[in-house]
C-alpha cells in the first residue's frame, strides 16, 4: 500500500519538526506557509508559499497531498473547513474553532467539569471594572495572540490604560498564587486509543517558555490528575493527533487547565531525545494511520529555548554528547523570536 503524502500548513519550526518525523516513517510531507523564507522549506519534500486566502494556492497544496494537518491554530476555519470538503483535516477543522477562542475553549473546559482559573468575558474597560473581583489578572484577547503577544497584566484598575485596544475582545483570568507550571503531551490515535508523555515542567520568561524539564517534579496525585484530564480532552474533543494541555499547580496544590494547544507543543520538544517516539513522529502516525508504537522514555531529559541572540552564541559553540542543539534556520534574528532549542538529556 502507498503512503499517503501529508500536507501541513504552516512553516514554522514545528513544521520543520513535523517533516523531519515524517521522513523517518517514510512520508512524503508538503507544506503550505505564507512566509516565503519559512524554516520548513529546508525540511520537506515540497514547498508550496501563498497567502491562505488564495484559492488558486490552496488548490494547487490540496492536489499536491492525501490528507492535511496543520503546526498552529490560528487558520481560519473557512479556509481548513473548505480543503477538509475534498482531503481529509487533522486534527478536525471545529475543533480548531472551538480552541482558536479562548472564551470557547474555557467555557468547554468547564462544561467537562475541568477546573480552570477564574474569567470573564470583556468588551470594554466598563467590563474590567465590574469584574474587579477578578484582579489582580491577566487580559488576552480571546482570539490569536502567543508567546505574550495581545496579554495585559493587570494588578489594579490603574494599569487600564491606552494601548489596551477595545475594538477586540477579551477574556480576563483571575491570577492564581502559581506554584508551577506544566504541561501534558497526549497523542490520539482512536477511541481509547492514545499514547501519552509523563508532565513535563515548564519556566516561562515574559511569558515566553524558556525552560522544559521532564520529568516534572510534581506529586502522584497531580500526575494522574493532569493525565486523566488530557485524556477526558481528547476523547471529547474525539481529537485525532497530538495535542498538549498546559496546566497551573497553585500553592495549595490545586490543578487548573490554563490552555489547550490543538497541535505539537514547545514543550514537548525533548520528547525527541528523551523516547523511543517523539510527540512529532506520534502525530504523523495518527494522523496517516500508522501503526501505533508504545512510547517509552529512555531519559530524562532538559529543554532550553534560544530566544532571539540567544543563537548567535550557539551557533558558535561545541557540544557535549549527551547535547542536542537545533537551529530553526529563521533568516531573521528577533527580540522574543524562537531561533533554536537545547535538549540535554540524562545518560
Amino acid at each position: 500500500m502507498n503512503q499517503p503524502v501529508l500536507g501541513i500548513i504552516g512553516g514554522g519550526q514545528l513544521g520543520s519538526m513535523l517533516s523531519e518525523a515524517a521522513k523517518k516513517v517514510d512520508i512524503k510531507t508538503v507544506v503550505l506557509s505564507d512566509d516565503p523564507d519559512a524554516p520548513a522549506k529546508n525540511f520537506t519534500n515540497k514547498f508550496i508559499y501563498g497567502k491562505y486566502h488564495d484559492t488558486k494556492i490552496i488548490t494547487e497544496f490540496v492536489n499536491s497531498v492525501d490528507l492535511v494537518t496543520y503546526e498552529f491554530e490560528n487558520i481560519p476555519f473557512d479556509i481548513l473547513n473548505e480543503i477538509n470538503k475534498s482531503k481529509s483535516v487533522l486534527p478536525k477543522p471545529e475543533i480548531n474553532s472551538l480552541i482558536q477562542n479562548r472564551l470557547t475553549e474555557k467555557d468547554f473546559l468547564n462544561k467537562n467539569n475541568i477546573i480552570t482559573t477564574k474569567y470573564a468575558l470583556i468588551k470594554n474597560k466598563d467590563e474590567i471594572k465590574d469584574n474587579e473581583n477578578l484582579l489582580p489578572g491577566l487580559l488576552k484577547t480571546t482570539t490569536l495572540g502567543y508567546d505574550g503577544k495581545g496579554q495585559y497584566k493587570l494588578n489594579s484598575l490603574i494599569d487600564i490604560n491606552e494601548d489596551i485596544d477595545f475594538t477586540k475582545e477579551y477574556i480576563l483570568e483571575k491570577f492564581i498564587n502559581l506554584k508551577k507550571e506544566i504541561s501534558i503531551v497526549i497523542c490520539r490515535f482512536g477511541n481509547q486509543k492514545y499514547e501519552i508523555y509523563e508532565p513535563i515542567e515548564n519556566v516561562h520568561e515574559d511569558q515566553i517558555l524558556k525552560h522544559s524539564k521532564i520529568p516534572a517534579e510534581v506529586s502522584e496525585t497531580i500526575k494522574v490528575k493532569s493525565k486523566e484530564w488530557a485524556k477526558q480532552i481528547v476523547e471529547e474533543l474525539d481529537y485525532i493527533g497530538t495535542l498538549c494541555v498546559e496546566f497551573f499547580i497553585d500553592k495549595n496544590e490545586n490543578l487548573y487547565v490554563n490552555e489547550i494547544a490543538p497541535r505539537v507543543h514547545n514543550s514537548g520538544h525533548l520528547t525527541i531525545n528523551s523516547h523511543n517516539v517523539s510527540q512529532f513522529e506520534n502525530h504523523i502516525r495518527a494522523v496517516c494511520g500508522l501503526e501505533k508504537i508504545d512510547t517509552k522514555k529512555i531519559y530524562n531529559a532538559q529543554m532550553i529555548n534560544l530566544i532571539g541572540d540567544d543563537i548567535t552564541i550557539y551557533r558558535n559553540k561545541t557540544f557535549k554528547e549527551n547535547e542536542f542543539f537545533y537551529d530553526y534556520l529563521k533568516k531573521q534574528i528577533k527580540a522574543k523570536r524562537k531561533m533554536g532549542h537545547l535538549t540535554i538529556i540524562e545518560k
